[in-house]
């Protein structure tokens, strides 16, 4: 996720009593264990790894509803003027010829290779007024090095936190005291919690019945004990960083940094517009057997599954590339099915002698050596590489170790056996059997899907 960065001396010397004073959620006694980034440690932003544990919490999704802050800060971008849309419509893949006040856009924004480097949320507040999450650093130097009437800040005093289960929209209307049957996926709206002004967003990453709700900086420790006591009665569950990872997978949501890299380092232009911000920023940690050359584990929408949000009816970079792709694609975007066998004799082998297989972490690969990883696995079939797999996770729903893969087409269908190279160069590596499987995983429930006539009102009054 692209995200402006700020002066730190590493975490040794960072204030560590800031993860009592989490600007974003009350200090809970009872966890220990936290995720913090280099970027976010001196902002108080550290989220714990898990609550509860993590099973319950990811259960949560499809028995009941939890409440989740780690996208915070949300590196809000707020872009106003007459051509702030001609702005995103050079810079996105996306049409926008349809997008009207209080809806919202999952943006994806290309170099003129046709590569992903930046996606995030997109909402239109008024004609020309638009905020976005995620996507501030690549708009803004598009902003200032291009010739645009428009202005472009970071907001810097607001919160964003995830709402999502099927009893979400319960839960945000007992907050709320207001009905919110009216919000359709994809919309977004003005709601009040306890006085206090918030926008409700009908809009989950993690697949099922979701919402995000957004507020002032100032009302946030206020917000979130309201919605936690209004979710009591239905068995509100906080989450932690491992589930909120793990859900990107099950939802067949590929994301920045967890699933694939941005080629940001390589547009000088934005290499000089961070100026000295981004010098001395420690490389990304590359792990699986795709091996050290980063260049390989790069995306385009196609083949992460977003080819039917491109649409070349505008102008826009990477389009020229993107064209081929569309008409003739290389890769789709599938979930595999990891073999439980070899799963478990990955496992027995640091029971055995001799050198063991690398360990697999029951929950989801993005943590190895002390630090968070982008882990990328090369997927084989008839004896050569013909994918690349990321974002394992085990999905204790299905009972089932899965992840997302960018696939040869000609190996994409349904049921089609393939291998994963499980181990780094150099060491004891082992095939692992899978098969292809659906995609996205998730497949009940989902939130676009969700008739929520037959969910009772929680208004009051």
């Amino acid at each position: 996720m692209l995200i402006p960065d700020v002066k730190t001396s590493g975490a040794a010397s960072a204030d560590l009593s800031a993860l009592r004073r989490t600007a974003y959620a009350p200090f809970d006694p009872d966890v220990d264990l936290y995720f913090y980034s280099r970027t976010t440690l001196e902002m108080g932003c550290a989220v714990p790894m898990e609550y509860r544990g993590w099973r319950e919490e990811i259960l949560s999704l499809n028995q009941s509803c939890y409440i989740h802050t780690g996208l915070n800060p949300s590196f809000s971008y707020r872009l106003k003027g007459p051509d702030a849309l001609r702005l995103l419509s050079d810079i996105c893949v996306n049409s926008f010829k349809s997008f009207a006040i209080g809806k919202l856009r999952h943006a994806i924004m290309c170099n003129e290779a046709g590569l992903v480097v930046a996606h995030g949320v997109l909402l239109r507040l008024a004609e020309d007024e638009f905020v976005s999450h995620y996507l501030g650093l690549w708009i803004d130097y598009k902003l200032r090095t291009g010739k645009y009437q428009a202005t472009g800040e970071f907001i810097q005093d607001g919160f964003v936190f995830q709402v999502a289960g099927p009893k979400s929209l319960q839960v945000l209307e007992a907050a709320t005291g207001e009905c919110l049957h009216g919000v359709r996926f994809a919309d977004h709206c003005l709601s009040k919690i306890n006085g206090m002004e918030v926008r409700v967003v009908r809009i989950g990453m993690a697949g099922a019945l979701g919402y995000e709700v957004h507020g002032r900086l100032m009302d946030v420790m206020a917000i979130y004990a309201a919605i936690l006591n209004a979710g009591a009665p239905f068995s509100i569950v906080k989450l932690g960083r491992i589930a909120y990872t793990m859900h990107h997978t099950q939802n067949g949501f590929p994301q920045l940094f967890v699933h694939f890299p941005a080629p940001l380092h390589e547009d000088r232009g934005f290499m000089e517009y961070q100026g000295a911000q981004w010098k001395g920023r420690p490389s990304p940690l590359l792990s699986g057997s795709m091996g050290a050359d980063i260049r390989l584990r790069y995306r385009n929408p196609v083949e992460l599954g977003w080819a039917h949000m491109v649409r070349f009816d505008h102008e826009f970079s990477g389009r020229s590339a993107l064209e081929q792709e569309v008409a003739n694609p290389r890769r789709h975007m599938v979930t595999l099915e990891w073999n439980t066998e070899d799963i478990l004799d990955v496992h027995a082998s640091q029971f055995r002698a001799g050198e063991h297989y690398l360990p697999m972490e029951a929950a989801h690969a993005s943590q190895h050596r002390g630090r968070h990883q982008m882990w990328a696995d090369q997927v084989q079939a008839d004896g050569r590489a013909v994918g690349i797999s990321s974002g394992r996770m085990y999905s204790y729903y299905y009972r089932q170790m899965i992840s997302l893969c960018s696939i040869d087409v000609q190996y994409s269908e349904l049921g089609t056996p393939v291998a994963v190279l499980w181990g780094e160069a150099g060491t004891r590596q082992k095939s692992i059997r899978a098969v292809v499987s659906r995609f996205p995983y998730l497949n009940e429930h989902r939130n676009e899907q969700v008739d929520v006539s037959a969910i009772p009102c929680q208004a009051r009054g």
